[in-house]
């Protein structure tokens, strides 16, 4: 497997644990207890997934996540002891892959991982390269361009984006996008996928206007 994942925990049993059961299942662990920590250990070992509490001293995981999200698009699971929707949605809005509620079973974190980790390494089959106007999207690559600059974008965004650019000027309805993201199906609904395209419009800059809104639908790509 040989797959890292860094543990973002300041409550050192459950790091304790977490750790254990992903060594168990053949995954390699680093291990940080604050923000501060967990951003040098990011940098330093690259790992393949980032599972982050979002109560954390030093820096928080919220803005750990939108550290991350500013330079990487590599999977992040948010952990949480508050199931306020408010969070949710702000969690998603800073590019999460999935969210788990606590008290959770460690081995329905190791479900998650495993999950995305699949829909990371190539559930999108769509074609390698898809323009519309001045977007690329890159599918295979997980990359988005931007008049040929590269935008810093999480995995569910590549596979809604690449949903939309696969006919562009098609409405797709919420559910489709919901669907197409990959987002963890414990807490997420339709409004996910609004702040899904909220991130992405910040994040696309000059190129936001080629995500239409279709009020009451959903969403298409503009052709220009």
């Amino acid at each position: 497997m040989n797959q890292t994942i860094l543990i973002v925990e300041d409550e050192v049993r459950l790091a304790e644990i977490l750790d254990d059961y992903l060594r168990r299942e053949g995954y390699r662990t680093e291990r940080a207890r604050d923000g501060r920590r967990a951003l040098e250990a990011w940098r330093s070992v690259r790992p393949d997934l980032i599972l982050l509490d979002l109560m954390l001293p030093e820096i928080d995981g919220l803005e750990v996540a939108r550290r991350v999200r500013s330079e990487s698009s590599v999977p992040i699971i948010m952990l949480t002891a508050r199931d306020e929707e408010v969070d949710k949605l702000v969690g998603l809005g800073l590019g999460a892959d999935d969210y788990v509620v606590k008290p959770y079973s460690p081995r329905e974190v190791v479900a998650r991982i495993k999950a995305v980790l699949r829909r990371v390494e190539g559930q999108v089959t769509a074609p390698q390269r898809m323009i519309v106007g001045r977007l690329a999207i890159d599918a295979d690559q997980y990359q988005v361009l931007c008049d040929g600059a590269k935008v810093s974008v999480t995995a569910a965004e590549v596979r809604l984006l690449a949903l939309l650019a696969k006919e562009p000027g098609r409405v797709r309805y919420r559910a489709e996008l919901l669907a197409a993201s990959g987002t963890g199906e414990r807490f997420a609904d339709e409004r996910t996928v609004d702040a899904h395209v909220k991130n992405l419009r910040r994040k696309l800059g000059s190129c936001a206007d080629v995500v239409e809104t279709v009020r009451g639908v959903g969403y298409r790509l503009r052709v220009s």
